[in-house]
């Protein structure tokens, strides 16, 4: 709840490794499954538009009425300019190949989800225009992500500049790396008014907010999407002759979209017919119902 505090106060959190597996512990994950996640990126295919990152995703659904999380069918995936996205490939339709159930049956992973629910869950935003805000669900889409830099080729994990994903909050998770210089993958934060598509090196150091940098297993940062732009610096190797890789989980958090959005037809709120996956959440997000779900951005807790 000390967390929430600081999201509701700030718009972004940043949760140290060590921290969040004492969070995930008591959310239900398991020291096996934990452990697992060390290991999960290693399974990964070839992205579809991106030539030096490996992929998959999964949509999810957090229910509030229902108190329930579960996987939802497979869709494509596109995110626009409309957006602040800002890239070759904006607007065009995206095909992932999908998470396994070797991530989705993870209790760490199901914590994850659990965790981000119960730190979004009430919280006033900025509205995306477009998005059903009367619909008591969350849309979840996950990336499970390793860039990578070799000898032919930098991994630049926002090859897009400053921008925003589009949705309402992104929780960013490290699962580890390998051989990544420590000037690797670090996040700045910029207020709205920085220009979208911009490199770091050219945005306004008085727009920085705030800078983040995941280091250590499972060191997490979520921030309200829609109230800050971010960019990231790219993987660089310490020893140029070998692969640089850092491997992430990255939680996409909107509400449903409306008719006219770009992705009013690849979002669907129908199950997995394959990869079924559905578990309550209702403990916790009760308690949220009770205590907190009339925090606001001025209101604290």
């Amino acid at each position: 709840m000390e967390l929430r505090q600081r999201y509701v106060k700030e718009r972004w959190a940043f949760i140290e490794g060590e921290e969040m597996v004492s969070l995930l512990t008591k959310l239900g994950a398991t020291a096996g499954d934990i452990e697992g996640m060390k290991t999960v990126s290693d399974n990964l295919y070839d992205d579809p538009t991106l030539p030096f990152r490996r992929s998959r995703n999964g949509r999810f659904c957090m229910d509030m009425e229902k108190k329930t999380l579960q996987r939802l069918a497979f869709q494509s995936f596109a995110l626009s300019a409309e957006e602040d996205f800002k890239r070759y490939d904006s607007r065009q339709v995206r095909v992932f190949d999908e998470i396994e159930d070797n991530l989705q049956l993870n209790t760490a992973l199901q914590a994850l989800m659990v965790f981000k629910a119960a730190m979004i869950h009430g919280v006033d935003i900025g509205r995306r225009p477009l998005l059903n805000y009367d619909a008591n669900k969350w849309v979840c889409t996950l990336f499970n992500v390793r860039t990578f830099t070799n000898k032919d080729i930098l991994g630049e994990p926002a090859l897009k500049g400053v921008h925003s994903d589009g949705v309402d909050h992104t929780m960013t998770t490290y699962l580890g790396s390998n051989n990544m210089t420590p000037s690797s993958a670090v996040t700045y934060m910029h207020e709205m008014e920085e220009t979208t598509g911009i490199q770091i090196y050219e945005t306004k150091t008085h727009l920085v907010r705030a800078r983040a940098h995941h280091r250590h297993f499972l060191d997490s940062l979520i921030f309200v999407d829609h109230e800050y732009k971010h960019s990231l610096t790219p993987v660089f190797a310490e020893d140029p002759a070998k692969e640089a890789t850092p491997d992430m989980l990255v939680f996409f958090t909107r509400r449903p979209v409306c008719e006219g959005h770009t992705s009013s037809s690849i979002d669907s709120l129908n199950q997995h017919e394959r990869l079924r996956m559905e578990f309550p959440s209702s403990r916790l997000l009760y308690r949220l119902d009770k205590r907190f779900y009339m925090v606001r951005r001025k209101d604290p807790p």
